[in-house]
Parts: structure tokens; C-alpha cells; sequence
């Protein structure tokens, strides 16, 4: 009779093998980059130099300036989104119980590749040929830059949000509908107000989605790349580089392979201890 973990291995054993070969492999050969000295004419041949791809990303104002950005911009946007599409999903929900319909251009935005979204909106918002600064400068004499460095950052905010509002609006929508309709007939017969229920049963009962959505759109949020290089690259002086850009430019415009591998471990190591932090505070006490 066979062990049942001698089954368990053989059924898990793709897997493994699909994890090693595809993502194990990858990882050893960016560690060893990461401490290595190596341009694109030394991939085969990296010389190996300890920290210092480490100790140059750590040490550069830049490196710190894109941390920057990117924590505040995944945290700004996601709050907007799931503010928005809390509001959206709870005052539109008997709307469209009753129009169906009205659920697909809701998700219109969503369904747009980020990178087109950005050069639409840096075609709309240029200072010299955009509509949008056009209007505004021949309706109230003024025109914001929205492309300057004192504004792209809010600019790229607003333009997050507007695409990615409908994914927090369809979580939200989801998770408003399947509050059972005897929990609201309860609370209505205990007096409760439509704002009391809300405030009292409805949010906390879609408290669990709440948390999800805000940290799938703060992860998607601090790793932005996308719209945010085709709509304004690093910006003026750099007000807009991101993590995500900072690698790749280092990467590719500065040739610095084992740099930028080395800040794309430094991101991956402080992800995971963000993950592994989120998942103890999630995890169910066990009573002592």
C-alpha cells in the first residue's frame, strides 16, 4: 500500500518542478547579478562585487525619492478608489438592480490598457496642444500646468483613480448585494435609521472587502508603471519617478544591471515583510 505522502509528492511534484525551473532559476540569477558588477556585454562573465550594488541603491537621494512617491501615491489612490466606489456601489446598487445594463460602461475604464490610458490623458492635458488647457485658458483666462512639477503628481492621482475606481466599485457592489435582506428588515424594525443601518450593519459586514480592495490597490499603486511612464516618464526633475521607473532606468538607460536588480530585491524583501506583517495581524488569535 502506497504512503499517502509518497502521493502527495507525486501529485505536487509538477508544480515544484514548474517553480524551480521558472522562478528559482530566475532568482539565483538575479541574486547573483544583484552582487556582481555587470553590464549587458558582461551577462555571461559578472564579477562578483559584494554589497556595493546594495550600498549605492540605499545610499541614492533617488532611490529614497521613488519610495516616496510610489508609498504615497499607492496609498492616496487607493483610499480615493474605495472611498468612491464605496459611495458609488451603495447609493447606485437599487439602480442598477433594476438596470443591469448600466454596470458596462460603469466598468468601461477598467477594461482600457493602462499605457493608453496615459497617453490619451497626455495628449488631452498638454500645455500647448491639449483641448483641456485650451478651454480653460480661452473660458477663465488661466490654465493649470497639469503636467508641471508642482501639479503631474496629483494629476497622475486623479487619472489612477478615474481608471481604477470601477474595480472598487464592483468588489463593493458585490459585496453590498449579498448582505441578506433580513439583517436590514431587522435593523429597520429596531428603528434604525438608512444611515444608522449603513453606518452600523452594512459597513461592518463588507469590512472584509474593504480591507481587500484598499490593499489590492495600494500593492497595484506603489508598483505603477505603466500610465505613469507614457503619461509623464521621471517628470520635470524627476517628481514623478516611481519605483518601478527608477529599475527600469537604471536598467536600461543606465546600464546598471546589478543596481537595478539589487533595488527590485530591496522592493521584493520589503513586500514581503509588509505581506507576512498583514497576514499575522489577519490571522485568527489562538487562545492562549
Amino acid at each position: 500500500m502506497r504512503s499517502p505522502r509518497l502521493g502527495w509528492a507525486l501529485l505536487t511534484s509538477p508544480l515544484v518542478l514548474f517553480l524551480l525551473l521558472f522562478l528559482g532559476f530566475p532568482t539565483v540569477v538575479d541574486g547573483v547579478y544583484s552582487l556582481s558588477q555587470v553590464t549587458f556585454e558582461t551577462l555571461r562573465t559578472p564579477r562578483l562585487s559584494g554589497f556595493a550594488n546594495y550600498a549605492a541603491v540605499l545610499a541614492d537621494p533617488g532611490f529614497w525619492s521613488a519610495v516616496w512617491f510610489s508609498l504615497r501615491f499607492g496609498v492616496l489612490t487607493a483610499v480615493a478608489e474605495c472611498l468612491v466606489g464605496l459611495a458609488l456601489a451603495v447609493f447606485l446598487s437599487p439602480l442598477i438592480d433594476k438596470r443591469q445594463l448600466l454596470m458596462a460602461p460603469l466598468m468601461l475604464p477598467m477594461m482600457v490598457a493602462p499605457a493608453m490610458v496615459g497617453l490619451m490623458y497626455r495628449l488631452v492635458l498638454n500645455e500647448f496642444a491639449g483641448p483641456v488647457p485650451y478651454y480653460l485658458e480661452m473660458w477663465f483666462g488661466n490654465s493649470p500646468a497639469f503636467l508641471g512639477a508642482d501639479t503631474a503628481f496629483w494629476t497622475l492621482c486623479v487619472v489612477e483613480a478615474l481608471q481604477w475606481t470601477p474595480f472598487a466599485f464592483l468588489l463593493f457592489y458585490a459585496a453590498f448585494r449579498v448582505i441578506p435582506e433580513e439583517v436590514r428588515e431587522a435593523a429597520a424594525i429596531d428603528g434604525a435609521a438608512r444611515w444608522q443601518t449603513l453606518m452600523r450593519v452594512e459597513l461592518p459586514l463588507m469590512a472584509p472587502t474593504i480591507g481587500v480592495a484598499l490593499f489590492i490597490r495600494f500593492i497595484d499603486g506603489f508598483r505603477v508603471f505603466d500610465n505613469v511612464y507614457t503619461l509623464t516618464g521621471s517628470g520635470p526633475g524627476g517628481s514623478t519617478t516611481s519605483l518601478s521607473i527608477y529599475i527600469y532606468e537604471a536598467f536600461f538607460n543606465e546600464a546598471a544591471i546589478g543596481k537595478a536588480i539589487a533595488a527590485s530585491i530591496v522592493l521584493f524583501a520589503a513586500s514581503f515583510l509588509v505581506l507576512v506583517g498583514i497576514g499575522r495581524l489577519a490571522s485568527p488569535r489562538t487562545a492562549a
